[in-house]
């Protein structure tokens, strides 16, 4: 059987590192990792098909606009828009955003604290960072792919259950009951097992 190659991006605050653990669990994969460039260059490198999609928190709404209808996605602690009705509340990302003005390094490990990431002692690019949390703020995927698997933990501190149980209409919906908002790395055998049953299907 020949695999899609798998197109990954990361969420908010992390970077294509993110996928290590779970690329050593898929050896019979290709991988095109994208890069929002939050402590770096931002990268996109070009893909071929066959391709599937997987993006993490923000970047799962990202790839929904991306790619086409017909290319499968996981979602992984991901969502089709933030903020709004069954979601998080807009004030909460707007707050997020005034202190990133005035510190964008204590905002962006606080937040990776309570995704239970550790912090980050390099340089980030603020920039990219206000630029990507407006977006969590007020964007809705305008689009969304006919297939769509959905990874959730059942502990995440970031996504309410109200928005894990409605974002992506008509996902296959699968949740880690004792996991939280960093299933790739918390838990990669357990999405490198959800990924290729789904692809598989």
């Amino acid at each position: 059987m020949t695999h899609p190659t798998l197109l990954l991006l990361h969420g908010w605050g992390f970077d294509a590192r993110l996928w290590d653990p779970l690329a050593e669990l898929l050896p019979g994969y290709r991988f095109v990792r994208w890069d929002r460039g939050y402590f770096g260059d931002a990268a996109e490198p070009a893909v071929e098909t066959p391709v599937a999609a997987v993006g993490h928190s923000l970047g799962a709404m990202l790839l929904a606009d991306r790619i086409s209808a017909e290319t499968p996605l996981i979602a992984i602690n991901g969502f089709d828009r933030f903020t709004g009705e069954a979601a998080t509340p807009r004030r909460v990302v707007d707050r997020m955003g005034a202190r990133l003005a005035e510190n964008p390094a204590a905002v962006l490990n606080d937040f990776r604290e309570r995704c239970g990431a550790s912090p980050v002692g390099k340089a980030i690019s603020s920039d990219r960072l206000a630029a990507d949390l407006a977006l969590l703020a007020s964007h809705h995927a305008a689009s969304t792919p006919t297939r769509i698997l959905a990874l959730h933990g059942g502990e995440d501190p970031i996504l309410p259950a109200s928005l894990r149980e409605t974002a992506f209409k008509g996902a296959v919906r699968v949740t880690r009951a004792d996991a939280g908002h960093l299933l790739p790395i918390s838990h990669p055998a357990w999405c490198a097992e959800q990924i290729e049953a789904f692809l598989c299907r």
